[in-house]
């Protein structure tokens, strides 16, 4: 089989499963993964026979995706603000929305210097690896209720050389939170899908991301944001902010719910495909 027919090969597997471009997008991820080749050097290349072992890592794969597993599972990497970031059950994948959280974040932080930044719910550790990839100068730290994907994000900083600060805590423990110190910003992106939303997604998120980062009660959709809110509230220094990405339902229940715990100038933000989908709010 050589790399021309391997790819088709993938595009047809997957064809049920994904539109003509999302499958192509997909096989060229697979081939560079099982060939180490960029696409060009794959064009150029293209009647290269694929050896033995590439040809079974190559089914192993197609027989993945046909289940649904998502392709950055395969390969275990994902790419996240210009960083190709480890990934596996233990967190979610990258959003690309979330970089424009980080975004919103980075500008705020212009000519301002040695901020003292809090990621809530690390996952991947993307969002304070991005904050300090930006921000150099800022001590930036990140917490998270589990081990494994705190494993994941420390090994995301050694492989990008990164001085992030990764703590296990559960947000959800007031008495963990209260011996946090005080930062210039916090944020998070916490899980905010309702169990009956579950229905609705893709099988390939349900079924392989981990549901301790996506899902919360029906009866209290805003558990974290309530939660993060008040710890936030406290541990912000005067004219600091908290930074959240939201459930694109819940944007006007999040800033009244901010406004309640006391910030101020809350701004509910929509991104790039025009979804509530970000908010923030200051400390007096």
């Amino acid at each position: 089989m050589t790399i021309q027919t391997a790819f088709t090969y993938i595009t047809g597997a997957i064809s049920e499963l994904y539109d003509e471009r999302e499958a192509a997008n997909i096989a060229h991820i697979i081939m560079e993964y099982l060939t180490g080749m960029s696409k060009l050097d794959r064009i150029v290349h293209k009647t290269k026979i694929l050896s033995p072992d590439q040809k079974q890592r190559l089914q192993a794969a197609i027989e993945a995706l046909q289940c649904h597993e998502p392709v950055q599972y395969i390969t275990g990497t994902s790419w996240f603000y210009g960083m190709e970031l480890l990934v596996n059950k233990n967190v979610l994948i990258p959003r690309p929305e979330t970089e424009e959280l980080v975004e919103w974040m980075v500008q705020d932080a212009a000519h301002r210097h040695r901020l003292h930044l809090l990621d809530v719910g690390t996952g991947s550790g993307c969002i304070p690896l991005a904050l300090k990839k930006s921000l150099p100068d800022a001590q930036v730290s990140a917490i998270d209720v589990s081990e494994g994907a705190l494993e994941v994000a420390r090994s995301n900083a050694a492989r990008q050389r990164l001085d992030v600060g990764f703590l296990h805590l559960d947000a959800l423990n007031p008495q963990q939170m209260a011996g946090l110190p005080e930062f210039d910003m916090i944020v998070s992106n916490p899980p905010y899908i309702t169990q009956s939303e579950q229905t609705s997604m893709q099988q390939r998120v349900w079924d392989f991301e981990p549901s301790l980062a996506l899902f919360v009660p029906d009866n209290d959709a805003l558990l974290f944001y309530r939660h993060i809110s008040e710890m936030a509230h406290s541990r912000l220094v005067s004219g600091g902010a908290l930074y959240f990405e939201i459930n694109e339902a819940l944007g006007k229940e999040v800033v009244a719910l901010m406004e309640h715990i006391g910030f101020t100038e809350v701004t509910l933000k929509q991104d790039m495909f025009g979804k509530d989908r970000m908010v923030k709010g200051k400390k007096i």
